[in-house]
């Protein structure tokens, strides 16, 4: 997420400058790869790069390549092969073992259809969104048609005039079976051959932190690297401040019955519970057991969680255990705070994402599933 957020902001500047862009994209993967379907690179006439598509081993290639997109005006469908161990172009020595298929597009700066401005509409807001890259791998050689519809809510934006009427009529029928599911890839072999990346654009994560002791500044740190939209909450305003969080999007200050009325939550949202304060958190997770949000973590010990429910217990609530994680974070053996956020944001990956945490050595098959 945060790789599409430093494409906007090169965008932007790269638009304030009336220079001109192409956007690479990742858009179908055959085989094992560094950067699966959805990964972006922008690249710019003078041969900026913002994003990537690869682990280093393409980029100066597509490089070249978006450069005579950008000259040329026509977007291409690159394919790079990285299967054959004695290619001295890409791969060597990086084991991708895959065949990967990199869709470039010329930017229009005059038309606000473009693919980097569907994006950002797809991040305009806290909405899911469904994006529909059209390309074709066996007509690789031709124009291809590229990022030009987006879904969202009831909202429809694109050029849809760029996608053959008998082929729209049957993707207006398809998108419906991957709206709030995963990113996948559907061939339609029976038109001519073309391929649809439909792409889920989810909601940045928003964490909700309660806590602005020492030991969440590298929470709010890891957050920022990781491109996660951070709220601060704690009720010490010497501690809750801009100069000790600055990489806080909104810092509530405030005892616990007034910051609880403040807080937005949502389906992409996380609540880490972290004040060292008891009484704080007793108001805070009775909160928070009303709210549809995937994770709440606990720091401290397991008898604190079980403290805690007791005591809403007490007050007639019926505490569910499914998304409350009490001690916070993965067993790696931590002890430093910085230790520790690694961990919770272990956790967090792990369970957004529906994974079990393993050993990759311990995993059998490919790390990536089949599919986006």
């Amino acid at each position: 997420m945060k790789e599409l957020q430093q494409i906007l902001q090169a965008y932007e500047a790269c638009k304030s400058q009336q220079l001109a862009m192409a956007l690479a994209t990742v858009v179908k993967v055959d085989g094992s790869a560094y950067r699966r379907p959805g990964a972006r690179m922008l690249v710019t006439q003078d041969g900026a790069l913002t994003g990537a598509i690869s682990g280093g081993c393409l980029e100066g290639d597509a490089l070249r390549k978006a450069q005579t997109v950008i000259f040329q005006g026509k977007s291409m469908l690159v394919t790079y092969d990285t299967t054959d161990e004695d290619d001295q172009k890409f791969g060597v020595g990086l084991g991708c073992n895959g065949i990967i298929h990199v869709l470039i597009e010329p930017i229009d700066l005059n038309d606000p259809k473009n693919p980097i401005e569907l994006i950002n509409e797809a991040l305009s807001d806290r909405q899911t969104s469904l994006l529909l890259t059209v390309f074709s791998i066996p007509r690789s050689k031709s124009e291809q048609i590229g990022t030009v519809f987006l879904k969202k809510g009831y909202h429809e934006y694109g050029a849809t005039d760029k996608i053959p009427p008998q082929l729209w009529l049957r993707l207006k029928h398809e998108q419906k079976a991957f709206e709030g599911g995963k990113s996948q890839i559907h061939s339609f072999e029976d038109l001519e051959d073309v391929s649809v990346f439909f792409e889920i654009i989810k909601p940045v994560t928003r964490i909700l932190l309660f806590g602005a002791g020492n030991d969440t500044i590298p929470v709010a740190k890891l957050a920022d690297i990781m491109g996660f939209e951070l709220v601060l909450i704690d009720g010490r305003k010497n501690l809750a401040t801009p100069a000790r969080f600055p990489q806080a999007k909104q810092i509530i200050q405030g005892a616990a019955e007034e910051v609880v009325g403040q807080i937005e939550t949502d389906l992409n949202t996380v609540a880490l519970l972290m004040t060292h304060n008891f009484e704080y958190e007793v108001v805070v997770l009775e909160k928070l057991l009303n709210c549809m949000i995937p994770y709440i973590g606990i720091l401290g010990p397991k008898r604190k969680t079980e403290k805690l429910v007791q005591r809403l217990n007490s007050k007639g609530f019926e505490v569910s255990m499914d998304n409350i994680f009490a001690p916070i974070g993965l067993e790696i053996g931590a002890e430093t705070s910085e230790e520790i956020a690694l961990s919770i944001f272990a956790e967090i990956k792990a369970v957004l994402n529906q994974k079990q945490p393993i050993f990759l050595r311990d995993k059998e098959g490919p790390i990536h599933e089949k599919g986006a």
